[in-house]
């Protein structure tokens, strides 16, 4: 069977023929209605007692709501302003031709990325990454730390801001130097920890089309056994920029990611239409942007988190639905409103986990202190969330039980969302020189896995 890209040429065509409009026509007429009309229509309802809901008819109706939204708008190219439409049999020419399951990395390294089930005893696969900027100086050493976690399955490092003693900014020589820079310490940080063929993503640093293709280079940086990103432009809009970087990964050969995130509070409205956006945005991911699999992280408006209960509502919701009706590959990215050093963090990681795994997802964790607080990010968080991912997985841990869990840990930090703390950076937590925790921070660590043992995980250590 074959996989993505799909139609690719046809697809870039109806990006430059497709119906006209302006973009806020778009927005406030086309998508914003046709959003809330699939939400009414399939009567999708979201219950804060039930954060994993087990209602299939709920599911089933988040899905096609979703597939009926994709439909009937499309997806919105902002430099040609023209929507890029599919029909329905398209749609399901297209879900029914891509195998669900890659084979990604090298050699002993190498690894398989793929579709779960809902309650699946799959582990998933586990994507580290801090997706926070770190100083330039502090990069390589954070990379090594990510890396020696045995749980990692692949890894996606941190972003950097500055290159050669310069601030980076988009489109200039100063990010092709940085992207550069960070493909290439990527490398040479998984060759030290002996880890030379793991999946890598990259490369955060690089915003534009330009500098991605740069830093495409099997001797010293992507590699085809390794992922790129394509971003989805909130809500359902892409540009010339993102289709570029797109149509180069497949013609390059490295696996591509969509990389999306429905804000909760903005055009989707409530926790109802978020989910059915969040779900839509794979065949966007699948049929606009080519990509292999969805890299997905609905946030909130006023907290940019996602362990919120309607957000864990809302990935649950999307993941099952997605689960339940497709092969497409689903990873799901944690943004936690607590910082690194902070019980809080951990307790937000294991919700993530748990609500992410027995809905059929991947991980992708952990983005501590609401994502954007410089330095602010270590691998213990994304440890504790691999370690529960595996533990629900072995264990066959049922939606209902998931759902006890999960409103046991939002027990233990929901109040607290508001002013989370903002923790510690990564070098009051780890020492720098050797990429290992510090005493305090394993012995937080080791307290905070006792409590969420104690809630119902059952480690395998």
């Amino acid at each position: 069977m074959p996989t993505p890209p799909y139609r690719m040429w046809d697809v870039v065509e109806r990006a430059s023929t497709g119906p006209f409009c302006e973009q806020e026509e778009f927005l406030k007429k086309i998508f914003v209605p046709k959003l809330r009309e699939v939400v009414r229509k399939y009567d999708i309802k979201y219950d804060p007692k039930f954060p994993i809901p087990n209602d299939d008819s709920l599911v089933d109706g988040v899905w096609e709501a979703a597939v009926e939204l994709f439909r009937d708008v499309g997806i919105y190219n902002q430099d040609t302003h023209r929507r890029v439409i599919f029909s329905d049999k398209e749609i399901q020419e297209a879900l029914s031709s891509t195998i669900g399951e890659y084979n990604v990395g090298i050699g002993k390294d190498s690894r398989i990325l793929q579709h779960r089930e809902v309650e699946d005893r799959t582990l998933p696969f586990v994507i580290f990454s801090p997706d926070i900027i770190f100083d330039e100086g502090d990069f390589l050493m954070a990379c090594i730390a990510y890396l020696k976690e045995p749980l990692l399955d692949g890894f996606c490092a941190p972003i950097l801001e500055e290159s050669m003693g310069m601030r980076i900014q988009s489109g200039t020589p100063v990010e092709l130097a940085g992207s550069l820079e960070h493909a290439m310490s990527l490398r040479e940080a998984a060759r030290l920890v002996g880890k030379p063929g793991v999946f890598l993503v990259a490369v955060g640093t690089s915003q534009s089309a330009a500098s991605q293709i740069a830093a495409s280079d099997p001797e010293w940086g992507v590699r085809t056994t390794d992922s790129r990103l394509v971003g989805s432009i909130t809500e359902f809009m892409t540009n010339n920029s993102m289709m570029n970087k797109a149509i180069h990964y497949q013609q390059y050969g490295c696996y591509a990611g969509n990389l999306t995130g429905a804000l909760y509070g903005g055009y989707a409205g409530g926790a109802e239409g978020t989910a059915v956006l969040e779900a839509a945005y794979h065949l966007n991911g699948l049929m606009v942007h080519q990509s292999q699999y969805q890299m997905n992280f609905p946030y909130h408006l006023k907290y940019f988190s996602n362990t919120t209960r309607e957000l864990l509502w809302v990935v649950s919701v999307y993941s099952q639905a997605v689960a339940r009706h497709t092969r497409l590959v689903n990873v799901s990215n944690g943004f936690a409103n607590a910082g690194p050093g902070t019980e809080m963090l951990f307790f937000e990681a294991a919700a993530h986990s748990v609500a992410s795994t027995v809905s059929g997802a991947n991980l992708w964790e952990v983005a501590p202190a609401r994502n954007k607080n410089k330095n602010r990010a270590t691998p213990l968080e994304a440890r504790l969330a691999a370690e529960v991912g595996h533990a629900v997985a072995r264990s066959g841990m049922t939606r209902e039980e998931a759902n006890e869990v999960v409103n046991k840990l939002l027990g233990k930090y929901e109040d607290k969302i508001a002013d989370a703390p903002l923790g510690k950076e990564f070098r009051e937590c780890y020492n720098v020189r050797k990429a290992t925790p510090t005493a305090d921070y394993i012995a937080l660590y080791g307290d905070a896995k006792e409590e969420i043992a104690k809630i119902g995980i059952d480690f395998l250590y």
